[in-house]
């Protein structure tokens, strides 16, 4: 438990640190980032029996040792049995596949939090749920998650190529990841009709190629079999907040006319997600897709401080959010249901070097 709260309290410490006045975005990539995505994706990766979802990644890789390419490429998730597949020809075990996976997914975090005012700030939101929890529970779509938050540091600087291209190699991972493309034509203020129409052709071959097959497949195991999630409220929930302070204070927040279209559409979706829940009769369906609305909490969080904050109340409001986000992970480690999967957490190289499977 003790690697949990050391990857939060570090960022968490930095954001408290930092100075009143936010920083600029797109400054030089410093050696403490380098050091903190680096961390993020060797915890990730050579994580050991940790994840609600260990056992089943295990048989997905037994599945792939010496399976033709064809049968993998016929997979619901090509891009990721790919890897799975190629990660057997040189015996690199789930182990390798979950080292690319979290390279990916810290790149995508890194990149996108060094975009925010407050970058410390928004690393300490996301380690909770989006870190902890998807990162290491959800391999495919953490994956996913991770690519997609590269798209959309593509979107801030203007390049909806950058994110489409993002989101159809996250949809390789983990198809729900298509439902994002849109997004680019919504949030985009100029050459709506263009951009409307690469991005719908885009959108069309990858429905075709990714998701057409699966459709009823999918319609069966979720909402016919109404698969249910604990705690999908309150993940919700957690999205839901901070879409409410966007939309209540949206005056307040200095951002282009993208971003604000962009995060308003987002702010839009999460509070649809809670009334989706209420009439769905697959709250797992929701929650998978709600994984993608995570990043407003970074967007939004990073940024409240000094919406509502002023002087020294700046710094008040940025101890006020890294308290919550603290109070968060402890409920979640001490009283979510399938916590005991993720404790204690276990270091893969570390195996050898003690003689039975280190606590840390």
């Amino acid at each position: 438990m003790l690697t949990y709260w050391l990857m939060f309290l570090l960022p968490a410490w930095a954001a408290v640190a930092a100075p009143s006045k936010p920083r600029e975005p797109g400054q030089s990539l410093e050696v403490a980032w380098l050091v903190a995505g680096l961390a993020l994706a060797l915890l990730i990766g050579f994580r050991h029996e940790v994840g609600g979802d260990w056992g089943t990644y295990l048989a997905h890789y037994d599945d792939m040792v010496g399976a033709p390419l064809q049968e993998v490429l016929e997979k619901g998730d090509p891009g990721y049995y790919l890897l799975m597949w190629l990660a057997t020809h040189v015996n690199g075990g789930v182990y390798l596949v979950n080292l690319v996976s979290g390279v990916l997914f810290s790149a995508g975090l890194v990149a996108f939090c060094r975009i925010q005012p407050r970058p410390w700030l928004a690393l300490s939101v996301a380690v909770p749920y989006m870190v902890i929890v998807v990162g290491m529970g959800y391999s495919r779509q953490g994956l996913a998650l991770g690519l997609a938050m590269l798209g959309l540091v593509g979107l801030a600087r203007k390049s909806n190529l950058q994110f489409v291209l993002c989101v159809a190699l996250a949809a390789t991972f983990h198809k729900s990841a298509v439902l994002l493309v849109p997004l680019a034509v919504l949030s985009t203020p100029h050459g709506k009709l263009w951009t409307g129409l690469w991005v719908g052709i885009t959108a069309a071959v990858l429905y075709y190629v990714l998701l057409a097959e699966s459709v009823e497949k999918l319609v069966v195991n979720y909402v016919e079999a109404e698969y249910q999630s604990e705690g999908a409220a309150v993940r919700l929930a957690m999205n839901a907040v901070p879409a409410a302070a966007l939309l209540l204070w949206r005056k307040r927040f200095v951002l282009t006319l993208q971003d604000r279209n962009l995060w308003t559409m987002l702010s839009l979706l999460a509070l649809a997600g809670l009334v989706v829940l209420a009439l769905s009769p697959s709250s797992t369906a929701v929650d998978r897709v709600a994984l993608y609305m995570i990043p407003l909490q970074l967007f939004v969080f990073s940024r409240l401080p000094d919406v509502l904050g002023g002087g020294q109340k700046v710094r008040t409001w940025v101890v006020a959010i890294v308290m919550y986000y603290a109070l968060v992970q402890f409920v979640w480690l001490f009283y979510a249901t399938h916590s005991q999967y993720w404790l204690p957490y276990r270091f893969y190289l570390l195996q050898d070097y003690w003689s039975q499977t280190p606590v840390i």
